[in-house]
């Protein structure tokens, strides 16, 4: 096999963005998300360990992988992972590395991530009523969420976005308070569809198309598109206030996919290589990664890559569970 220096799918994507979910588990019991008495969580010996990942991400960057985002489950609940990315940092010096997080953990690690020079933190934040916030997930509490961003704040993270699902009945009322939560805290605000990930918890009646997300934002006419960030970078399409400034990011994943420029592959917790988010189709490679077999693992990757489907649609089966995969 001739030597492969950057991942292309069969449509001539380049695949340069790998999510790796380190953890299944996470504090919260979102009600979108898991039963309140959780889910069956993997054993120690399931999942990836941190030498595992830290050799699959030698192998995806030999292929030309430019940006590692670390999920979960909640990332953070996983012990040593910050630990992990400052070794990673220092052996990777030139990748990007981003998180998401749902910040209830950050206060007391903020520090040492921005030591690990952590290019960008996505904080997952659905509604900025306590009450409702304690509702959604079961457990948490916002007070814990706001100190955990101004942790990241205080210890020099610059590039922290605030993503939020709109749900129909659930927050679609809360867009101008999370506008004005973001310019007052310098953070960058995206708005995020309702994807179809799993039939029991996605409604129809729920999902805000996109289009009318940016419809509703303040001072509707003043919003200007800015385009798409690109290498690596995430799929929102960007909008400037051309009054205020301001900007904001819209996701809309559903109504006006991305799928034709995606970038991105995904690994489990359990180190399974996931092409799309809707394929159902995984690729194990846990056991050749603990063979330690960099060749072979290249190989697996390639031929899994080349398999990625042209767009999430003509995969999607709505059972989707979206803990055991990464957020």
């Amino acid at each position: 096999m001739a030597e492969v220096k950057e991942l292309r799918d069969g449509y001539g994507r380049r695949l340069n963005y790998l999510r790796i979910s380190v953890t299944d588990r996470c504090n919260y019991r979102c009600l979108y998300c898991m039963p309140s008495e959780g889910v069956k969580c993997l054993s120690h010996a399931e999942i990836l360990r941190y030498e595992d990942i830290k050799f699959l991400c030698r192998v995806f960057r030999g292929l030309g992988v430019e940006k590692f985002r670390f999920t979960g489950g909640e990332p953070l609940v996983r012990r040593g992972l910050v630990s992990f990315m400052k070794e990673l940092r220092e052996e990777m010096p030139d990748v990007k590395m981003a998180m998401t997080t749902n910040a209830s953990l950050l206060g007391s690690c903020a520090r040492e991530l921005a030591e690990a020079r952590i290019d960008s933190l996505n904080v997952s934040l659905d509604t900025l009523d306590a009450e409702k916030f304690a509702k959604v997930t079961r457990v948490g509490s916002i007070d814990a969420v706001f100190e955990g961003i101004s942790a990241a704040k205080a210890a020099g993270i610059k590039n922290i976005k605030l993503n939020a699902v709109l749900i129909r009945g659930f927050n679609d009322g809360e867009v101008p308070a999370l506008l004005s939560f973001a310019r007052r805290e310098g953070l960058l605000l995206r708005l995020i569809e309702f994807m179809p990930l799993q039939e029991s918890i996605w409604k129809k009646d729920a999902f805000i198309v996109g289009r009318d997300l940016l419809a509703a934002l303040p001072e509707g006419a003043a919003w200007e598109k800015s385009g798409r960030c690109g290498g690596s970078d995430g799929p929102a399409e960007y909008y400037v206030n051309r009054k205020t400034g301001d900007k904001i990011g819209i996701i809309a994943a559903v109504s006006n996919h991305f799928c034709k420029s995606c970038n991105r592959l995904r690994v489990s917790a359990e180190g399974k290589l996931r092409t799309c988010l809707f394929n159902p189709q995984e690729t194990p490679l846990k056991e050749v990664i603990r063979r330690r077999d960099e060749r072979l693992l290249r190989e697996v990757i390639v031929a899994a890559a080349a398999e990625k489907p042209r767009c999430w649609d003509v995969v999607n089966n709505g059972d989707i569970k979206m803990s055991g995969i990464g957020g």
